[in-house]
């Protein structure tokens, strides 16, 4: 059984870690948008190669982090918590030294295989470390310490765009990991899940990515029409309906078909799916608007969407909290239609536009309801499946929320007529990015309608999240199994 104190110094040592290794994936999410228009302007690359600098990423990590998980189970979580801390900084590396954009997206879906390995790694090792009595304290901390790194994400890549340049938001992760590495090494004790025996579902890992990887560049080279865009339509059709029966003839596949046999948890992910497709356009979107439209810096667009964030810090606790007393359906239906309402509002930002007049309400109203959803979308998807499979299920719902970010990135642009170069011409962007709210707003209502319809109070005895905090906008928090025993040469 782990028995590290969080009182303690190696415990120190050990939250220390894990903050410093989920914050550099964390600060990767929230600062790459703000430098996508200095990335253009550098690179001299259209808009397509600005949607691939943030697609390439989420394609890789949303088709592997279910595997890296398993691989810390198997292999040790330490060996393959440094494995991703090393694997991300030396694709980071790349990124910032990237002399063209395909180098850059290259290195983009390197960063997003080591963040596989990497993300969840950080919530397995406080798990499998902690005294079961500091547990639920050090995920807190773990949680409150990492959305206080989301919030100054766009800040500092603001001032970093602004200052040095934008190579650095990449190049920032490189002494984070020189310092995060030998932490790990010294002073977290490694462990592994006894249990985890059967072999890895790469073939799934395989199709899944390729799936996601063939339908966004489908939908991100829509408008030229050739043959080719329509032979990877077809093929990324094909390889998501051969992931489907592979993980259903398997016998240890990466996600259990028979997870799905809960309706509830069903449509829970199809919520998820809508919810975080609209965040993903929406903050995609929103950071260019304010640069390319209303014409601010990178540090002003970075520093203006702190509002959703430091709310969801604030409040996600609280609204948790709201969610075991009166159930999750009404903050399910609700909380999608105040950030529906939020991203009309934002319809008001264009040229000239006031922050505080303008911006600022459409950001309160929609952190208001990102506060109102996402712990409770947390609670029921825990709560929809057997309490041994709730880090499986965490997984997948996270996974279902990056797929939809960056299908929603894909598409929009596609979706509103924005061409190669509208975002460097202010009237073509804002046009398009008028568009684009609302079918981000129909999207969250379709949310709103699927979970009024669908989603029941869980029973009493259900499993609980132990993220109680979080700051993250871009997915929700990811969440392990409990108590899992500890074998290793470090215990």
């Amino acid at each position: 059984m782990p028995d590290v104190r969080l009182a303690s110094t190696q415990g120190r040592w050990v939250l220390l870690t894990t903050v410093l290794g989920s914050s550099m994936a964390l600060l990767d999410s929230t600062v790459v948008n703000v430098a996508l228009p200095h990335i253009g302007r550098d690179l001299g690359t259209g808009l397509a190669a600005l949607q691939w600098t943030v697609n390439a990423y989420m394609v890789t990590l949303a088709g592997l982090i279910l595997l890296g998980g398993a691989l810390g189970d198997r292999f040790g979580r330490r060996r393959v918590f440094v494995l991703g801390v090393l694997w991300f900084a030396a694709a980071s590396l790349l990124c910032g030294l990237a002399p063209s954009a395909e180098v850059l997206i290259a290195a983009r879906a390197l960063q997003g295989a080591g963040g596989a390995l990497l993300t969840p790694g950080s919530l397995a090792l406080i798990q499998a470390t902690f005294h079961p009595d500091d547990r639920g304290r050090a995920v807190g901390l773990w949680s409150g310490f990492g959305g206080v790194g989301a919030a100054v994400g766009p800040f500092l890549g603001g001032f970093l765009v602004d200052g040095p340049g934008w190579r650095w938001v990449f190049l920032l992760n490189v002494p984070l990991a020189l310092l995060c590495a030998p932490i790990a090494l010294w002073h977290v004790p490694e462990s592994s899940d006894e249990r985890a025996h059967a072999r890895f579902d790469v073939l799934g890992a395989a199709l899944g990515a390729a799936a996601l990887a063939l339908i966004t560049f489908a939908l991100i080279e829509a408008r030229s029409a050739t043959w080719v865009v329509g032979a990877a339509a077809v093929a990324g059709v094909a390889a998501a309906v051969a992931f489907v029966l592979v993980e259903r003839r398997r016998p240890d596949p990466m996600v259990p078909p028979d997870v799905f046999a809960s309706r509830q948890f069903t449509a829970v992910n199809i919520v998820t799916l809508c919810v975080y497709a609209a965040f993903g356009g929406f903050f995609f979107l929103t950071a260019l608007q304010l640069q390319v439209v209303v014409g601010w810096s990178a540090l002003a667009a970075g520093t203006a969407l702190l509002p959703t964030t430091v709310l969801m810090l604030l409040l996600s606790a609280r609204s948790g909290e709201l969610g075991e007393r009166i159930g999750p359906r009404l903050q399910l239906t609700v909380g999608p239609l105040l950030c529906a309402l939020g991203m009309l509002l934002m319809l008001r930002v264009g040229p000239g536009a006031s922050y505080p007049v303008d911006v600022l309400p459409a950001l309160v109203v929609m952190g208001m309801g990102m506060v109102t959803l996402v712990a409770p979308l947390t609670a029921t998807v825990l709560a929809s499946v057997d309490t041994a499979r709730a880090g499986l299920a965490s997984g997948v719902n996270n996974a279902t929320a990056r797929a939809a970010g960056l299908v929603a990135v894909a598409a929009l642009p596609l979706l509103t007529g924005m061409g190669q170069e509208a975002y460097r011409t202010p009237r073509l962007f804002d046009a398009a990015f008028g568009s684009a709210m609302p079918i981000c707003a129909g999207v969250l209502v379709v949310g709103s309608l699927i979970a009024f319809t669908t989603v029941r109070r869980p029973a009493p005895d259900c499993r609980r999240p132990e993220c109680r905090t979080h700051g993250s906008v871009a997915v929700p928090p990811l969440e392990g199994e409990r108590a899992r025993p500890a074998t290793g040469p470090g215990d």
